[in-house]
């Protein structure tokens, strides 16, 4: 140990860092950044692929807003991954040392504002895309005249704009984001918090978080409901049962998946800033939390991927071989499932029409 009782000039990192420590392995953590950065990027270029083939082919206004949702969604985790696991591998290559490297905290402060916007933006996009399709299947006439591509575009800034603006309120406030108590990533203050401000921008963050959550489960939940409702009113309409049941799988996938990472990282983080949460001993679970809301991230696109009408037909096939055993009859796969909802609604808002047509 030093004995040098000299003064030293102190960067402005070495305020930033926490006074208690979070033992972990290094070379564990190390392969999971890695391994989150490297599958996050393969994952989301995948699905980057699949949505821009998907757009050459459909071009119809009923599907241009569902795709550039969708691309959003996928474009920001794609980035997140990139940024964030780039700089979450040079810290570890760097051993960790903050002062050394960052002495003027902007590299923290990047890394903050991306943490916070990759978190945020992804979580209102998915609200945003639920509304959407709730509105579509709902409301079909009112969805196909009023919503136009305009619309979701200027939807879509305004997100981002507000996840940006969400992002920077730390340091429009003059604070500074800081680094957390294992030395691996930067985030809103979270240990011995005493200011409200520094309160505030945790529970800001928890409440946005879950209130996006709140509103794509409530949203996926009528649309589901609905979609069932239709398919036990038109049970002659056997074109639509293949939409239903791809769309209540595809639903279920993205509320099971968003609510299972997302949710512990946001109550830690609202539990933290009520003062309700012990931090020292809540540092490793917090990274355990926050590497569950990476993977989401990285689920994300293999929900859209995977829950596909080509792939569940092509699975409930092999199934079908496999087990030998005759479930439910599938009908022929319509080529987009928005155009099944609209199909379906009319005719179920028109059954004289269809019985006229049918005769």
């Amino acid at each position: 140990m030093s004995t040098n009782n000299s003064k030293q000039p102190v960067s402005p990192a070495a305020g930033l860092l926490s006074n208690t420590t979070c033992q972990m392995e290094e070379e564990l953590s190390i392969s999971f950044s890695i391994t989150f950065m490297t599958v996050g990027i393969l994952s989301n270029s995948l699905a980057i692929a699949i949505l821009m083939k998907a757009y050459q082919r459909f071009r119809q206004k009923y599907k241009s807003s569902f795709l550039l949702l969708a691309s959003a969604l996928v474009i920001t985790d794609f980035f997140g991954h990139l940024i964030n696991g780039a700089i979450a591998v040079f810290v570890y290559a760097s051993d960790k040392d903050w002062i050394h490297f960052d002495k003027s905290n902007v590299l923290c402060s990047i890394f903050g504002i991306c943490m916070v916007f990759s978190g945020l933006c992804p979580l209102f996009l998915g609200s945003v895309m639920a509304i959407e399709r709730c509105i579509g299947v709902t409301q079909p006439i009112f969805h196909s005249t009023k919503i136009t591509s305009k619309h979701v575009k200027m939807m879509l800034s305004g997100v981002c704009f507000f996840a940006v603006f969400v992002a920077l309120l730390p340091i429009l406030g003059h604070r500074d984001y800081k680094i957390q108590a294992s030395k691996t990533w930067c985030f809103y203050k979270t240990d011995h918090i005493k200011d409200w401000e520094d309160r505030f921008y945790l529970l800001l963050f928890s409440f946005l978080g879950l209130l996006a959550l709140g509103i794509s489960f409530f949203c996926n939940a009528v649309t589901g409901i609905s979609l069932l409702r239709v398919k036990f009113k038109s049970q002659q309409h056997r074109q639509g049962r293949s939409h239903h049941f791809e769309m209540v799988i595809q639903l279920l996938g993205i509320m099971c998946v968003s609510c299972v990472c997302w949710s512990p990282f946001l109550v830690t983080m609202a539990s933290i800033g009520m003062n309700r949460q012990d931090f020292m001993g809540a540092c490793e679970r917090t990274l355990f939390t926050l590497r569950m809301a990476t993977w989401n991230q990285i689920l994300d696109p293999w929900v859209y991927i995977l829950l596909r009408k080509a792939v569940l037909k092509s699975l409930y096939t092999f199934t079908r071989r496999c087990c030998g055993v005759h479930i439910i009859s599938l009908h022929v796969w319509e080529l987009s499932s928005i155009k099944n909802s609209l199909k379906v609604a009319a005719i179920s808002e028109s059954p004289v029409t269809e019985k006229s047509a049918s005769t």
